[in-house]
């Protein structure tokens, strides 16, 4: 039938039939969006989290305090500051400043539990970062660190097992001029405790040492050190990289009153209401860093002031240094 005044209406196009009901397109189109969506919002946390991880807590320093009982009754506090960990690089600056900053407060002694190095060249900014520290009374053990320049490891290994094997397997021979370091901390004063006994006059104490190098490279040897400590001494420190239970126990049994160990680096990565996931050698998670007992000893680990170049990340356990003020029974 002609319509006045027009062009006949164009019938509407049939709808192609998919087999859906109505508006199942729209839902399939959301549905990709989401799709989409999720994965990309778990990797813009990721990202954020790692930057987190890698930037500030990882440069986020602070300092431990905490009074230790080992004294005989009526014997003055003794402060020691216990650094471990650095794994240094030339150019943390950060780090290096923040450890020089430490001298301010006077501690009475300095004990430095290894992992010191990661570069060729960090020896000159280490000594650097000690500054004035290093006219304190001191003592030092290695960390395999400090032989062996970092290479790339799967961080996710350390959950089921610890990174003792690598070195067995790979480098014979040190890379790192780790003699060369302990020669300038021993121009400074400081005692070697590498498989060692010592001595020390801290403050008004008579001070008894007795360390071993890094049992995590097998480089341990109790045996020279081994026997009861000298009941002159008012009291008596075992310094040690990694906190082995072996070696812990060798140390108590001695009559060792304060034990003190790094290596761990408080788990590095650390779960909220858990706690750290591994922590690279023998010792139980709950003791993973802080002030413990350990038998008749007390135990304190530190959880290092740095991290592998390999690794350069924190969570939930920032770095740190320590002042163990050592009071009376």
């Amino acid at each position: 039938m002609p319509v006045r005044g027009g062009v006949p209406p164009h019938p509407a196009a049939p709808e192609a039939s998919s087999g859906l009901p109505r508006g199942a397109h729209l839902w399939k189109h959301g549905g990709v969006r989401k799709f989409h969506a999720v994965p990309l919002a778990l990797l813009g946390a990721g990202a954020a989290t790692f930057g987190y991880a890698s930037v500030i807590e990882r440069n986020w320093f602070r300092l431990r305090r905490v009074d230790v009982p080992v004294l005989p009754p009526g014997r003055p506090p003794v402060k020691i500051l216990h650094i471990s960990d650095a794994h240094l690089t030339p150019g943390r600056s950060r780090l290096i400043h923040w450890v020089r900053s430490l001298n301010a407060l006077e501690p009475d002694l300095v004990v430095n539990t290894g992992d010191t190095l990661s570069h060729r060249d960090a020896i000159g900014p280490f000594l650097d970062a000690l500054g004035p520290l290093l006219d304190r009374p001191g003592v030092f053990v290695y960390g395999s660190n400090d032989l062996y320049s970092p290479r790339f490891k799967n961080p996710l290994r350390y959950i089921w097992r610890t990174s003792k094997s690598d070195y067995s397997r790979r480098r014979r021979e040190p890379d790192l001029p780790y003699r060369e370091l302990g020669s300038s901390l021993q121009a400074a004063g400081w005692l070697d405790l590498n498989n060692r006994i010592g001595r020390l006059k801290v403050g008004e104490l008579d001070v008894e040492f007795g360390g071993i190098d890094d049992s995590h490279i097998d480089r341990d040897r109790y045996d020279k050190i081994a026997g009861p400590v000298d009941p002159q001494a008012d009291v008596h420190l075992g310094v040690m990289h990694a906190p082995e239970p072996r070696n812990l126990d060798r140390f108590t049994a001695d009559g060792y009153d304060l034990l003190l160990a790094g290596h761990t680096h408080g788990g590095q990565v650390c779960v909220p209401f858990y706690g750290a996931l591994a922590t690279n050698c023998g010792i139980d998670r709950p003791r993973v860093k802080g002030l413990h007992r350990h038998r008749g000893s007390w135990l304190h680990v530190s959880a290092g002031l740095g991290t592998s170049p390999t690794a350069p990340f924190r969570f939930c356990c920032p770095p740190e240094a320590s002042l163990l003020t050592l009071v009376p029974r």
